[in-house]
């Protein structure tokens, strides 16, 4: 089938996006589903940092390919193989494909699927499979979704049913900033009753970890940012204080309202700076979490004896350690009631023409999710 589709062929264009226009909105072909695939219709699509990253070359991708990995849709069409979906039912995208047989899949970890991440870094689908194509050459998938497109193909396992009475901007938001910020609060952190928390970086998934940390019952949760404003908006959703990054005694003023720092420091802005702010707040005996994914280049300096002396925990954070079919269903049952309102992260809702524009206000910093509805 022939179909719209935002289509990027070079990494790295300059700001402002509006103007150099990296992705182009153009006619693909969209081949059929095979086995252990569906076709979605794609209603409702976001614009992530992940997204933002692979248009400024932090992440390097295939080319030319179709990004967007947090979406919802209806399924369209089952391929061979699929027996639990059916035309109709509505489902949320997930960016991290798991197979269900590899070591990472059997331990109940779907994020560190090796064969899904061996394909995401191809630009393929689980299994290796491109359906996506112009005058008979391929165009590479992202993250087994490409869903800035009106339809798309993914894998069995990057779709997770959801409940049809759930609004499609709404869903898009559970496929990935749901998933990894909360998921890096409640499950790679487990954050408990009484403890005290600091984000760093209040993007989409920051808040979503705020969210989560609250919901763990954190009793102290520190929004760390640039943008005064996104502190604003953190406290109004339970964030107990806000510090800006730039203040050269931030870290002496999360100690100073924590007792010598927090018991779980969260990275989620991709960068270094973050990165070093989050560990100099965490207390000893804490923890850092990190769910930022800078460019592969970057590299962050560890005093070694400090992490022994202060017996100090780092842990990554993908896809917030979570079961997708396990943890999308729990975390909007949370949202329906009120105690994930992550519909209040909307920022906008825009069309798919308006995309390049999108990207340079995400570049700002001073948006969190824009929608864009198809």
């Amino acid at each position: 089938m022939k179909m719209k589709a935002a289509v990027i062929r070079e990494l790295g264009l300059p700001q402002p996006y509006g103007k150099s226009r990296p992705m182009k909105i153009e006619e693909v072909e969209l081949a059929a589903p095979q086995n252990r695939e569906i076709l979605v219709q794609v209603k409702a699509a976001s614009l992530c940092h992940s997204d933002l990253s692979s248009v400024n070359g932090n992440r390097p991708r295939q080319m030319p390919m179709v990004l967007g990995h947090e979406a919802a849709g209806v399924v369209v069409e089952c391929g061979p193989g699929v027996d639990d979906l059916s035309p109709g039912d509505h489902v949320a995208l997930i960016f991290a494909p798991s197979c269900g047989e590899c070591i990472s899949c059997k331990e109940g970890h779907p994020g560190r699927c090796e064969p899904g991440q061996q394909a995401n870094g191809a630009g393929t689908l689980l299994g290796g499979g491109i359906r996506l194509s112009q005058d008979g050459k391929p165009v590479y998938h992202h993250v087994g979704v490409s869903a800035f497109a009106e339809y798309c193909v993914v894998n069995r396992g990057s779709a997770v049913k959801i409940s049809k009475d759930l609004p499609f901007d709404q869903a898009a938001l559970f496929g990935c900033a749901v998933l990894t910020g909360v998921g890096a609060a409640l499950n790679t952190a487990n954050v408990f009753p009484g403890s005290t928390v600091a984000v760093v970086g209040l993007g989409g998934v920051g808040l979503n970890a705020l969210l989560g940390a609250k919901v763990g019952g954190a009793s102290q949760i520190i929004a760390i940012d640039v943008h005064d404003d996104k502190l604003e908006l953190a406290k109004g959703l339970g964030a107990t204080a806000g510090v800006n990054a730039k203040d050269e005694n931030a870290v002496q003023k999360v100690k100073e309202l924590t007792g010598g720092g927090v018991d779980f420091g969260f990275e989620m802005a991709g960068s270094v700076q973050a990165m070093e702010l989050a560990y100099r707040v965490t207390k000893r005996g804490g923890t850092t979490v990190t769910a930022g994914l800078p460019h592969p280049d970057a590299r962050w300096e560890l005093q070694h004896v400090n992490l022994t002396a202060e017996e100090r925990t780092i842990k990554g954070s993908y896809v917030g350690s979570c079961v997708p079919t396990r943890d999308v269903p729990r975390y909007i049952d949370l949202f329906k009631r009120g105690m994930l309102p992550v519909s209040e992260l909307m920022s906008d809702h825009i069309g798919l023409e308006d995309i390049n524009e999108g990207f340079d206000k995400l570049a700002s910093g001073r948006t969190v999710r824009q929608i864009i509805m198809l």
